[in-house]
């Protein structure tokens, strides 16, 4: 159990953390990030913003707003207008570098899981945040619960913020307080010796690999959203995602299922957890056969409460399973 514990924080996306042993010398520090650090303890209040394309927005530290991914020109025009300089991803998918570098933002890539963020990328991000050119965006898919979690506390251990109000940053975000690894790291998180971060080596990446189990995770994550986009739609496309086609993306969830069961670190994992993606896969496949007879239906409305239900069950299978195997925080984990 300790094994499959571990590959499935592995698979939550604490890729975590890539410790001392990937990490090399760091670039020394420009002038304006040596007064980053002369101004600690700025402010002690975080504050919700008021943004168009960046998904709930929260500035932690006046140098670091925490939010949901950016998508397309204008989020990060927007970004850009905020004065940020650097983009932190703290999720698993792979971020949009190319588009950050027209507008002149650099991405760095330190993801962590929804159990808790470890010791060594805790330092990673105090670092980054104390060093690296601001102002510093940090961003997961949602922007609610692994990036406020990862500012709030890159930001304690740099020396920011104090550690009283960590936790407020994941309210004032909302955090859900199902994800306990995450309000464990703020409440337990304490200031770093600046001769600590001033010695630490790191390398920053603007992308890392995922193991195999982390990078399906995040295909079933995303097509998983375009589908309640299409549900909000009527199981239609959407007027604002014109490429997403109902059935195609109920098929593309179907195959992730599929595939993930057919690989051997799945057949490694405990019964319970692939019962929870043969059910899946089920619903999957259900849902693309109701939306290619999307064209003969009559009754719109009994169709429609009708794909509902059975979406409805792949949320809850995906809800119980990362209760039972993803969520349980990193604390109790290395207890076992």
């Amino acid at each position: 159990m300790y094994r499959f514990l571990f590959v499935l924080a592995t698979a939550s996306l604490i890729v975590g953390c890539f410790q001392s042993s990937n990490q090399s010398p760091a670039t020394n520090s420009s002038p304006q990030q040596t007064t980053s650090k002369t101004s600690l303890m700025e402010s002690d209040k975080p504050e919700k913003l008021t943004t168009k394309h960046l998904p709930n927005s929260v500035r932690v530290h006046p140098k670091v707003i925490s939010g949901g991914l950016p998508k397309g020109n204008a989020a990060f025009q927007e970004l850009k207008s905020l004065g940020v300089k650097t983009i932190i991803s703290v999720d698993g998918a792979k971020p949009d570098v190319e588009l950050a570098a027209k507008y002149g933002l650099r991405y760095v890539h330190l993801p962590h899981g929804y159990d808790g963020i470890p010791h060594a990328r805790v330092k990673e991000l105090a670092k980054a945040v104390r060093d690296l050119e601001g102002s510093i965006y940090i961003h997961c898919h949602h922007g609610k619960h692994r990036s406020p979690a990862a500012a709030s506390v890159a930001c304690v251990a740099a020396g920011l913020i104090h550690p009283e109000n960590a936790v407020s940053v994941l309210k004032l975000a909302g955090t859900s307080p199902n994800y306990r690894g995450l309000y464990q790291s703020a409440e337990t998180v304490e200031p770093l010796e600046q001769d600590l971060l001033d010695a630490l080596k790191v390398e920053y990446h603007e992308t890392v690999k995922l193991p195999p189990m982390a990078e399906a995770m995040v295909a079933i994550e995303q097509t998983h959203d375009n589908l309640k986009n299409i549900a909000a739609s009527g199981w239609k496309t959407p007027v604002t995602h014109p490429d997403l086609h109902p059935a195609h993306e109920a098929l593309l969830l179907r195959e992730h299922f599929t595939e993930m069961l057919r690989a051997a670190y799945v057949q490694q994992q405990p019964e319970e957890f692939r019962r929870y993606l043969r059910e899946s896969q089920n619903a999957a496949e259900e849902l693309e056969t109701g939306l290619h007879d999307s064209k003969n239906v009559k009754n719109r409305s009994s169709f429609s409460e009708r794909l509902h239900l059975v979406a409805d069950r792949i949320s809850n299978n995906c809800k119980a399973c990362h209760q039972q195997f993803r969520d349980i925080p990193l604390s109790e984990k290395q207890e076992k």
